[in-house]
């Protein structure tokens, strides 16, 4: 099959010649651009966290025009990076493609061999025991990257570890961490900050190990609060509008406060 010679015009054929266009197109910046061509892993390595959380926040307002975009600039960053390597001669844009689609087939026996699971979580259960035969006697919490949000990187470490075996037996049980974790921080609630904060981290471990037992994403949650919180305040604010909220008394904000609770119910 002959290629549409420009990218621009390779982009409206199948998605695999669109990819094809996109990395002509960085090849081609990264010779002729003076801005791409300076770049280096470590200068432009912010944009992937940026771009994968405006993918992340597309998904969360429905905006799919806007998840479009972000996915494509997040698209951008892996081929970039990708063919930066491959200058330097640490890897191709192939070998990387390849490697994952290996990967991909090695951790579904059920689909790609003769395995047999029952459901989802056999299938996470094998997920884990594969990673773990690939990564040699690695440690079981290395594969958590360190610059994840503290609660997701909190529930992923106890993902890996419940992967191997090391978990509390029931919900149970993992509610009555939580409750001891309260009662610890309580009993330093005067001491000294350094305290404080220990037992409160512990706190909101256990509370991250209880959502991931009953199904919850703690970082998925509390991005869900945070919008909330914001949402409503907003409203209060629109209510109080040409009015300082300093000089508002928390009595009137909490009546504001509420219409917006049941103006969320009843929309």
């Amino acid at each position: 099959m002959t290629l549409p010679p420009d990218p621009a015009e390779r982009a409206t054929q199948p998605s695999l010649h669109a990819f094809e266009a996109l990395v002509e197109v960085v090849q081609r910046l990264r010779k002729e651009c003076p801005w791409d061509r300076a770049q280096t892993h470590e200068t432009v390595r912010h944009l992937i966290i940026e771009e994968a959380y405006e993918a992340v926040d597309a998904i969360e307002r429905g905006r799919y025009d806007d998840l479009m975009q972000e996915l494509g600039d997040l698209a951008l960053q892996i081929v970039f990076h990708s063919i930066m390597a491959e200058e330097e001669g640490r890897f191709s844009l192939s070998q990387l493609l390849n490697a994952t689609c290996e990967k991909l087939v090695r951790r579904h026996p059920h689909v790609y061999g003769e395995q047999s699971v029952d459901g989802v979580d056999q299938v996470l259960a094998n997920w884990e025991e594969i990673k773990q035969k690939e990564r040699q006697g690695r440690r079981v919490l290395g594969g958590v990257p360190a610059h994840l949000p503290a609660l997701l990187s909190a529930h992923r470490m106890q993902e890996k570890a419940a992967g191997v075996g090391f978990d509390f037996d029931s919900e149970a049980d993992t509610w009555a961490k939580v409750e001891e974790e309260v009662q610890e921080f309580r009993e330093v609630s005067g001491g000294p900050q350094d305290d404080r904060e220990n037992e409160f981290g512990d706190l909101l471990f256990a509370l991250v190990n209880y959502a991931r037992r009953t199904d919850i994403n703690a970082e998925n949650a509390l991005r869900a609060a945070n919008a909330k919180f914001k949402r409503r305040f907003a409203f209060m604010e629109d209510r109080l509008k040409g009015r300082r909220l300093r000089d508002v008394s928390l009595a009137e904000m909490d009546l504001h406060w509420d219409a917006a609770k049941q103006e969320e119910r009843a929309s």
